[in-house]
């Protein structure tokens, strides 16, 4: 069973990356908020994918 939080951070990374500027704000925080509840709850692999994708939304920022 694929974890949830895991897909729903991939997705919500995702929506952040490909907004437009006036809507980054609420994307960033939906994704970041989704990173960090997905990552108590994931392997050591996905912590991994889930740090690449904390450092793409921090360029946003």
């Amino acid at each position: 069973m694929a974890n949830q939080l895991y897909q729903q951070a991939r997705k919500y990374t995702a929506l952040a990356l490909a907004a437009p500027p006036e809507q980054r704000g609420e994307a960033l925080a939906k994704a970041k908020n989704a990173l960090s509840s997905a990552y108590a709850n994931t392997t050591p692999a996905e912590q991994q994918q889930l740090s690449e994708m904390q450092q793409q939304l921090d360029q946003l920022s």
